[in-house]
């Protein structure tokens, strides 16, 4: 009688629980109908305190989480379910989802894998094959226009060395000017410091020439007087 009595207790608590996980439920999806989003996320969690492992409360909570944009959390809601649901058209449900949340980040080539995942359990789900369509073509482009950054960052890339290279050249012939200009200079230096004592050289040489040609000349002027004076001697005799 005891452990009838504890099956029936146990029985009604379970039921008791049951019925608050709906009420948290029904509250939640009234709430995230009027776009109270924040609100049903609070609901939604208190539907899984009571159980846990409520499909409809988990999956409700990753649509809540979404739509507040916080797909990081949401990816991770969707992951949870995707790891311990069995059923085929949920588990499409959920990487459906999952693509949207990657898609929402434009993270394109892992919302292509989760549309796929999501195809491979329902095939018949045309709303997702045309999602899957719309993410091949943003990964497309995207992927183009990485390939025109990689490209254009290249170029630049190849300009920023060409500058770089013309500057230093140009540092370096600069410096070559300045080197040749002060090897000019003291090139420059050096030759009139050797001229200076040419020219003091050539002022004494005509100096002592100067004198040279004085004493040739005083000794003229003196043998020419000595023949003068030995003419008139010559001249007294006679007489």
């Amino acid at each position: 009688m005891k452990y009838l009595f504890l099956i029936i207790f146990i029985g009604t608590f379970v039921s008791v629980e049951a019925q608050e996980e709906r009420r948290f439920i029904r509250k939640g999806t009234t709430l995230f109908n009027d776009s109270a989003y924040l609100e049903s996320e609070i609901e939604y969690r208190k539907a899984l305190d009571k159980t846990g492992d409520s499909f409809e409360a988990q999956f409700n909570l990753g649509d809540a989480l979404f739509r507040q944009e916080k797909f990081d959390e949401a990816i991770d809601q969707f992951q949870i379910l995707a790891g311990t649901e069995k059923d085929a058209d949920k588990l499409a449900q959920v990487h459906h989802n999952i693509g949207n949340s990657y898609f929402a980040m434009q993270k394109f080539q892992e919302s292509v894998e989760a549309y796929k995942e999501s195809l491979r359990n329902n095939p018949e789900d045309h709303e997702t094959r045309y999602n899957l369509i719309a993410a091949q073509k943003m990964l497309q482009q995207q992927q183009q226009d990485q390939q025109n950054q990689d490209q254009d960052k290249d170029q630049q890339d190849q300009q920023d060395q060409q500058q770089q290279d013309q500057q230093q050249k140009d540092q370096q012939d600069q410096q070559q000017n300045q080197e040749q200009q002060e090897q000019d200079q003291q090139n420059q230096q050096q030759n009139q410091q050797q001229q200076q004592p040419e020219e003091q050289m050539s002022k004494e040489d005509a100096q002592r020439l100067l004198n040279a040609i004085q004493q040739d000349e005083n000794k003229l002027q003196e043998k020419l007087r000595k023949a003068k004076a030995t003419q008139k001697t010559k001249s007294g005799k006679n007489w």
